[in-house]
């Protein structure tokens, strides 16, 4: 198994915890009645509903034991209060230089990163790349796609 330390937040943590109960308690549930039901159907070899109610089975264990591993190995991201440098939890309002656009993010551990939400992981190049970093701080970041750069224009 994985020893890795995962980063949370405590609503990253709530979060997982909200799903794991709700796949626990009520999806579980649910896959075993289709599975029950797809079993009075008969010849279980060619009986589709019943493959894909364990194929749905097999997933929500695999998710299931996946979010355990992260809560057992979780490090809970506190803020800190720092708005001098950029560390895990900091949300930080940066200009895009080439678009001359401003952006935000809120550096997370990968376990809930989600680019689309303004959630950014530290373990990404540009995550890596600020960490550190204080307000006014030019950085570049290298990318599949070539160099970005940015200001570190606040850090909340």
């Amino acid at each position: 198994m994985n020893t890795k330390e995962v980063y949370l937040t405590l609503e990253g943590k709530q979060e997982l915890e909200k799903e794991l109960k709700y796949l626990k308690k009520e999806k579980r549930k649910e896959v075993s009645a289709r599975i029950k039901e797809a079993i009075s159907l008969g010849d279980l070899s060619e009986n589709s509903e019943y493959n894909e109610a364990k194929n749905e089975q097999a997933s929500v264990e695999k998710r299931i034991s996946e979010i355990e591993e992260i809560l057992n190995h979780m490090v809970l991201i506190e803020a800190n209060g720092n708005v001098d440098m950029v560390s895990l939890g900091s949300t930080v309002v940066m200009k895009d230089l080439e678009y001359d656009e401003l952006i935000e993010y809120t550096v997370v551990g990968s376990a809930e990163a989600d680019p689309r939400k303004g959630r950014l992981s530290n373990e990404s190049p540009v995550g890596k790349t600020i960490l550190g970093k204080a307000k006014g701080e030019i950085v570049e970041v290298t990318v599949p796609a070539g160099v970005l750069k940015y200001e570190i224009v606040e850090i909340k």
